[in-house]
């Protein structure tokens, strides 16, 4: 298989998959190593291919019409973080990223894809695996979120969810 070819089978498989590849599985399936496949993956996105790096792998960017909204939380504990992506999830929107404005590095923003509990829990769960902590503890708390949302019936329900938790930013926070 030439270069090509297996640059071609990792953008068919990602086409083919609505969940995450990992470098791992892919590097397992094209019989190469993990470093190639990253670099293939590098190779894609450098000829305007949009590939996502999520923390549980790759995904196609599949811009599926949904309206993107941009909203500011603010929370210091990993229950409210967990409390956070379930109320997006299930008020029927996705959490597309998070960003944080660094003193030192500006925007800094880290792909999630995060479209259910079970999304939510495989992130929670490497975080805690992984003894890392969330791009908010950076900023205080304080960090963004682009939402995937079908409707602004949806958008609404998690504006209103966040702000009854206490978890939606607020000029008044």
């Amino acid at each position: 298989m030439t270069p090509d070819e297996r640059r071609n089978g990792i953008l068919k498989a990602l086409e083919k998959t609505e969940t995450p590849l990992s470098a791992t599985k892919l590097a397992r399936q094209f019989g190469v190593s993990r470093q190639i496949i990253v670099g293939d993956v590098a190779l894609l996105r450098a000829s305007e291919i949009k590939i996502f790096a999520t923390p549980r792998g790759y995904v196609l960017n599949r811009d599926s019409g949904s309206q993107k909204h941009t909203i500011a939380c603010r929370h210091e504990s990993l229950s409210l973080l967990q409390k956070e992506l379930y109320l997006v999830v299930d008020n029927g929107c996705g959490l597309i990223d998070v960003i944080v404005d660094h003193d030192l590095y500006g925007q800094i923003i880290g792909q999630l894809h995060i479209f259910s509990r079970h999304d939510a829990d495989e992130f929670l769960s490497r975080l805690n695996k992984t003894h890392s902590v969330p791009l908010s503890a950076l900023t205080g708390g304080v960090h963004l979120h682009t939402l995937s949302c079908p409707d602004e019936d949806s958008f609404g329900r998690v504006l209103k969810e966040l702000k009854k938790a206490g978890i939606l930013f607020e000029e008044n926070f």
